[in-house]
């Protein structure tokens, strides 16, 4: 690892919007189709946001989707908040990896690449494949009620892991990710930071989790949060402290690939509570971060509409999905797909279309993605 100090203020430099002047060369250039105004509804806005995504007209097709899933444990879940026992991620990961977990069989049937990387499972690493644990940074993180949730050397670890994965999926091609989580306890140290970001109270975030926990679990998951928004109000000021103090490692290594992924300018969607979490901390790095993420859907837990809200960031589902792991980020996929191809294929008058392309490419030659800015993650 590189010995250079982890600065977050060089990702408000780096991080720009996606190319505004396409979006409304891909308005005109729908206005010129056969179809009335408005006729495919969000697909449209869907297909302009792609547009400046990839500073193309017309847009390319999305080809090469891929799901990237962060895992870890959370010493928080010792405290019963979970309707599953501390410690016992690692069999969430297993049956994604097996294919049987409802977002793995999404993915398969979407043909959709699973990546799973374990930042913080508490089991034997021997139990998992070694392209699955390699990053790992510690055994479960800490609890957050009582203590960090990381070392500062694990936060900084954990975040460059993510800026390195998302430089992996960008230097591979990927076009677009579904980001998932698979963690027990990870929705109380999300709860845990909307709550310390929007500055509100832990009865208003505290939900449910994937697995519908009963009014006694309900209480402890809030007490717990409400003591750990003691420990994270004192460092809102630092996003990384924020994320070793409540955050743990699989958050802050989403936080970082979420902010690399803006950086290479690579679109992602956003899954749950957990997700939304982690880019409302990205949000406080960097405020035009969020122009390249979309929300997949809307989850059960209000710790999430929380977040979406303060980012502006309008779910494309609503079907209270509570599963997690990537599932209702995934259900959103075929729409991005969707508006993609009709953006792309849709027929336009053709004496505009030729020249419109060859313009528009020209004006956004530099744009390049093999010549974006990055910030070293090694």
């Amino acid at each position: 690892m590189s010995d250079r100090t982890l600065d977050l203020d060089d990702f408000s430099d780096l991080i720009e919007r996606p190319h505004g002047g396409l979006r409304r060369d891909a308005e005109e250039r729908r206005a010129r189709t056969a179809l009335p105004a408005q006729a495919l509804g969000r697909l449209d806005d869907l297909g302009e946001w792609l547009t400046a995504a990839q500073a193309r007209v017309p847009v390319d097709p999305v080809r090469h989707p891929r799901m990237v899933v962060f895992a870890g444990d959370h010493g928080v879940a010792g405290l019963n908040v979970s309707a599953r026992p501390g410690g016992t991620a690692h069999t969430l990961v297993r049956a994604a990896l097996d294919g049987t977990s409802p977002a793995a069989i999404l993915a398969g049937r979407f043909g959709v690449p699973l990546r799973v990387v374990d930042m913080a499972l508490d089991c034997d690493p021997a139990e998992l494949p070694a392209e699955v644990t390699r990053h790992r940074v510690r055994r479960s993180s800490g609890r957050l009620d009582i203590e960090d949730a990381l070392t500062a050397e694990e936060a900084d670890a954990a975040f460059r892991t993510g800026m390195a994965v998302a430089d992996e999926e960008a230097d591979a091609g990927t076009d677009l990710v579904v980001l998932g989580d698979l963690s027990v306890g990870g929705t109380t140290a999300a709860g845990t930071l909307i709550a310390a970001l929007c500055g509100t109270d832990a009865s208003v975030v505290t939900g449910r989790g994937g697995d519908g926990i009963d009014d006694l679990t309900w209480m402890r998951k809030c007490a717990a949060i409400r003591d750990g928004l003691r420990r994270a109000r004192p460092v809102l000021g630092d996003q990384l402290r924020l994320l070793a103090t409540v955050g743990g490692a699989d958050l802050t290594a989403t936080t970082g690939f979420l902010l690399q992924s803006a950086v290479r300018r690579t679109p992602v969607i956003l899954d749950g509570v957990v997700s939304a979490a982690c880019a409302l901390v990205a949000q406080r790095v960097a405020f035009r971060a969020p122009d390249w993420w979309l929300a997949g859907h809307a989850s059960s837990e209000p710790a999430q509409a929380k977040a979406l809200d303060r980012m502006a960031l309008d779910p494309l589902l609503d079907q209270r999905i509570a599963v997690g792991g990537g599932t209702g980020a995934l259900l959103a996929l075929p729409l991005v797909q969707a508006a993609a191809e009709l953006a792309a294929l849709l027929p336009v008058r053709a004496e505009d279309d030729a020249e419109e392309t060859q313009d528009a490419q020209d004006a956004v030659s530099e744009d390049d993605d093999a010549n974006a800015p990055t910030l070293d993650a090694t």
